[in-house]
């Protein structure tokens, strides 16, 4: 039977989401809790992969097991062999073929910039000490949903099969003294937020016109995009999927 598994996790002392051989992931110690909890080894599918230093405020990931899991207290269970810095808040069954990555519909990151320091917040956000213009930023927001290929914002050597992408949604709001931007899409590349961000940063500088966006994107090459901003302000918000994978 297959199951999905609702969860979130402040990533600061991982390696990412996905496995690595010689660093700890989130990944590796939700499998860890899981097989030690139902006494048989559990390899969990998520729903895609956050860098280094990237929080989820809401990831889902799929995993198998032979029994049905009644317990009401099955997710206490599971947070109490888990770390304070990763929480479960759900999980249901769903269709055996259900896929909680090729399935998902949309994803959707905030990343937060603070305009003013903050001794409370500098681990949860970016801190920009000059001014920024947010008009031009979210001009510039609205062009990336013009487009389809975004190799210029993609990590180098990576093995992707396809640089295209469905932006379906990039705006910015100012709240509390930070800049925040939404943006929510088919699937993302690797460092792909990150790099849109350092190149919004820099329109809103000025050091970057709205028509170099424009050339940025069809160049197809990631030296003539922006900086990537660092990764502890950027958040993976919220993972979509069809109403009818579940049971």
């Amino acid at each position: 039977m297959r199951y999905f598994i609702e969860l979130s996790y402040n990533g600061s002392a991982y390696h990412g989401w996905q496995y690595q051989p010689k660093a700890i992931s989130v990944q590796e110690v939700l499998e860890r809790a899981l097989s030690t909890l139902l006494k048989t080894p559990v390899s969990v599918m998520g729903a895609g992969r956050t860098d280094t230093g990237v929080h989820a405020s809401q990831l889902f990931a799929h995993f198998d097991f032979n029994e049905v899991l009644l317990d009401g207290n099955f997710i206490f269970k599971l947070n109490s062999f888990l770390p304070k810095d990763i929480a479960v808040h759900n999980i249901f069954r769903v269709k055996d073929d259900a896929h909680a990555r090729f399935n998902a519909l949309s994803r959707t990151y905030l990343y937060r910039i603070t305009l003013e320091k903050n001794v409370f917040t500098f681990n949860d956000t970016f801190y920009v000490k000059q001014d920024l213009d947010i008009e031009k930023m979210n001009e510039a927001s609205k062009i990336l949903l013009d487009y389809k290929d975004f190799q210029c914002f993609s990590k180098s050597n990576t093995d992707v099969k396809t640089y295209y992408c469905n932006i379906m949604k990039a705006a910015w709001v100012t709240e509390n003294n930070e800049l925040r931007f939404t943006i929510q899409a088919d699937r993302f590349l690797r460092n792909m937020v990150r790099a849109i961000v350092g190149t919004m940063v820099n329109i809103g500088l000025g050091k970057t016109t709205i028509d170099d966006l424009h050339a940025i994107i069809k160049s197809k090459n990631r030296s003539e995009a922006g900086f990537s901003v660092p990764a502890h302000a950027l958040y993976l918000t919220k993972i979509e999927y069809p109403d009818d994978i579940k049971l």
